[in-house]
């Protein structure tokens, strides 16, 4: 099994940054790569339930995943299953998300995303694509309130 570990540093407080990670609202304005819209979705990580989303592309095509939130801690920690579903509607690979936000040394908020459980270095490679992706999305998002 593979894990991904991504940081990156807000100038909005912990409070602020946990919103934007939890809330769907939120969410739909930066989840997803670059050049993806959200479709159909039950998005909110703000809750211990089943979620799910359904990711639209420029040629239409659909990549649906879904988990459930296993546990919150606001404004700290959250955490989720992840798992791609196939053509077919069947769930694939469950993969485990951690969020965690906390107080960065230099002012405002630390953010740190683990994608753990993934099968393999190719889905790490691509997960990796995907959430870097994702969040240039919620960095030019967070600056337009920093």
């Amino acid at each position: 099994m593979s894990e991904l570990v991504m940081e990156r540093v807000f100038a909005a407080d912990v409070e602020t940054v946990f919103a934007f990670l939890t809330d769907t609202e939120h969410l739909l304005k930066w989840w997803g790569p670059e050049g993806v819209h959200i479709g159909d979705h039950d998005l909110d990580l703000s809750r211990p339930g089943n979620w799910s989303s359904t990711m639209v592309n420029a040629e239409g095509n659909t990549f649906k995943v879904s988990g459930e939130v296993l546990r919150t801690d606001p404004p700290k920690t959250v955490e989720f299953t992840w798992g791609w579903h196939d053509d077919q509607d069947r769930r694939g690979h469950e993969s485990h998300v951690r969020f965690e936000v906390v107080p960065n040394a230099g002012g405002g908020a630390r953010f740190v995303l683990t994608h753990s459980g993934l099968p393999d270095d190719e889905s790490s490679r691509n997960h990796n694509e995907g959430w870097t992706s994702s969040l240039r999305k919620l960095e030019r998002l967070a600056a337009q309130i920093e």
